[in-house]
């Protein structure tokens, strides 16, 4: 599976950015789908996930502000960022993994697209 993110730029705080990550392959479906996301001189953070079915899990750090959903049709996955926050500025990057529970570690999961920027302000 590749997997290419976009939709990252810059905002002030409180917007909101929608980020896509479509993925080629005809056994999109068959994944779980995540978002980490590395601040600078930061380790790798796990966001969100949505699972084969459409079940969701989410950092607590986002709860109430991020949405992830999947459109298996088009291969694409979104995250849905709302009322962003200055802490919220990192590389945010789309993976996958062959699992069936939602893994929230790096380790578990097999494809990792490129990673696409989103930069908040004060």
């Amino acid at each position: 599976v590749q997997l290419q993110a976009s939709g990252g730029g810059s905002v002030q705080a409180g917007g909101s950015l929608r980020l896509s990550c479509a993925a080629s392959g005809r056994t999109f479906s068959s994944y779980v789908m995540g978002w980490f996301r590395r601040a600078p001189g930061q380790e790798r953070e796990f966001v969100a996930a949505i699972s084969r079915y459409g079940g969701t899990y989410y950092a607590d750090s986002v709860k109430g502000r991020f949405t992830i959903s999947r459109d298996n049709a088009e291969n694409t996955v979104y995250l849905q960022m709302n009322s962003l926050k200055p802490e919220d500025t990192a590389v945010y990057l789309c993976s996958a993994a062959g699992s069936r529970a939602i893994p929230t570690t790096t380790t578990m999961y097999d494809f990792w697209g490129q990673g696409t920027l989103v930069t908040v302000s004060s």
